[in-house]
């Protein structure tokens, strides 16, 4: 009988959730609920400089928000807590661990000072390195103890080997093997008591019974150190899966001055929650079948990690905002209108029909605040161009333009009704009495009432809203502008 499948998704709380963080979140969870297993949340917060106040509130925001709700984590234990690496270091959890492995040989203390340390620096390929030349292994346990109870600051590093390979298997890219004499003696446990991310890391995994490792390729070239501390203590290694680096459309990596790289960027600019995690689940990811617009429950059945790209993942804001907009249009009017409100009154100080705005642009945008854009000129007739009135389609130009206007004002000043139906049939009868195309009307009507050329309604739609006084007086005004 296979193991249940156990995830985890392991952020330190250093501001917003990285849209790589978060696809790191979605795939841990979809890896785990597409077999039936858990997901849990550990929070890593042993990097004490980095830590952000408030950013652990917002990892549960985040995950509550998109869904991606753990079985397990600080707020619900699952019987291998705590899951919060400083609660386990007070606990002396990895200390334990490091003097394991120091007894069998697997690591030692270390009492090198920074200027020692500073002399080991070398430079390859322009980069500046520090590798340690093993200095203190050869201490004898008298001497470790004599400088234990001088109190002398100490790390406790890995002992790697310097000869012969390892290899490990990721289920994305393979096999992959490296030299030992590349692997560093890497510190386990720092000066300041506090596991490294490494370590912490290596141990709680285990101990948590994670089966499956899901996180960015960037800790690839770290992965063969793990193998080594997992086989020094006699466990089990877990499946690794690495997804591929995020880009931009520049195909650089997706920094934090992006502009969108985090989840409440995104948000702020008017994306809906729901397109945001379809988008991150093929970043990276690509279903046999090629579809693109998934519910959460939809990714969960047809998530295959299996089927995750090597290459580099190009966040495609196109896409993105295409994406947004079908689900826009499949969204509820209500739902819609609730969060469509505050762009409309943004743009419009006028008491007019908000929600007939609402359903005129809801088709029509890719972000909310594209909204502002569509609409602003229920407010007052922006400055525009008499050329605007010449349509070659319509066969209109600024003289025919004026005269049908001139035609049509005394019409619409008898008019009573102005709702959109009773105002079309008027201007198709008065254009079939006068032998007009209705383009030939309707045109020029639309041009005067908005000064746009795209609007999100047809001239007798935006009448309807703006009411009889306000409709006439646009129409004057255009007369006006039309003769001057």
């Amino acid at each position: 009988m296979s193991k249940k499948v156990r995830t985890r998704f392991a952020p330190s709380p250093t501001g917003r959730m990285h849209v790589g963080n978060l696809r790191t979140a979605l795939y841990a969870y979809l890896i785990a609920k597409h077999e039936g297993g858990d997901f849990l949340l550990r929070i890593e917060d042993t990097d004490q400089e980095r830590f952000v106040e408030g950013a652990v509130e917002i990892i549960y925001r985040t995950l509550e928000k998109t869904g991606l709700i753990h079985d397990e984590g600080p707020d619900k234990d699952g019987g291998v807590g705590p899951y919060v690496q400083s609660e386990r270091q007070e606990a002396g959890i990895y200390l334990k661990y490091a003097k394991e492995l120091v007894e069998k040989g697997e690591a030692y203390y270390c009492f090198c000072d920074k200027e020692r340390l500073e002399s080991l620096k070398s430079e390859v390929a322009g980069k500046e390195i520090t590798t340690y030349d093993k200095h203190c292994l050869h201490l004898s346990k008298e001497e470790v103890e004599e400088k234990l109870k001088q109190g002398i600051p100490y790390v406790i590093r890995q002992n790697n080997p310097t000869e012969g390979t390892t290899t490990f298997h990721d289920e994305i890219y393979g096999d992959i093997t490296v030299d030992n004499s590349e692997l560093d003696d890497m510190v386990l446990i720092k000066s300041d008591g506090y596991p490294t991310y490494n370590f912490a890391n290596v141990v709680d995994d285990h101990l948590m019974g994670i089966t499956h490792v899901v996180r960015g390729n960037e800790y690839l070239s770290s992965s063969p150190k793990y193998n080594r501390l997992y086989e020094a203590f006699g466990w089990e290694v877990p499946v690794y899966v690495h997804c591929p680096l995020i880009t931009n459309e520049e195909h650089k990596k997706l920094s934090k001055r992006s502009g969108h790289s985090s989840y409440e960027d995104l948000i702020e600019q008017g994306f809906l929650t729901e397109a945001v995690v379809n988008f991150v689940a093929l970043l990276g990811w690509c279903p046999e079948d090629n579809t693109e617009v998934f519910s959460l429950e939809e990714l969960v059945k047809a998530f295959d990690y299996k089927h995750m790209s090597k290459s580099p993942a190009v966040f495609d804001v196109v896409k993105l905002k295409w994406l947004n907009g079908e689900y826009m249009k499949a969204m509820d009017f209500d739902k819609f209108y609730e969060m469509a409100l505050p762009y409309i009154k943004e743009v419009i100080s006028k008491e007019l029909d908000f929600k007939k705005i609402a359903s005129m642009v809801k088709t029509r945008i890719e972000v909310f605040p594209d909204i502002k854009e569509h609409i602003d000129f229920f407010e007052a007739v922006p400055e525009y161009d008499a050329s605007m009135y010449c349509h070659k389609k319509m066969k209109t130009n600024e003289e025919s333009s004026l005269q049908v206007l001139k035609e049509i004002l005394p019409v619409l000043e008898k008019q009573e009704d102005y709702s959109n139906d009773a105002l079309y049939q008027m201007l198709v009868d008065f254009a079939a009495e006068h032998e007009y195309k209705n383009g030939y009307v309707m045109w020029p009507v639309r041009t005067a009432v908005s000064g746009k050329q795209m609007t999100p309604g047809g001239a007798t739609e935006l009448m309807e809203i703006l009411g009889k006084e306000e409709s006439i007086a646009r129409i004057q005004a255009a007369i006006a502008k039309l003769e001057g």
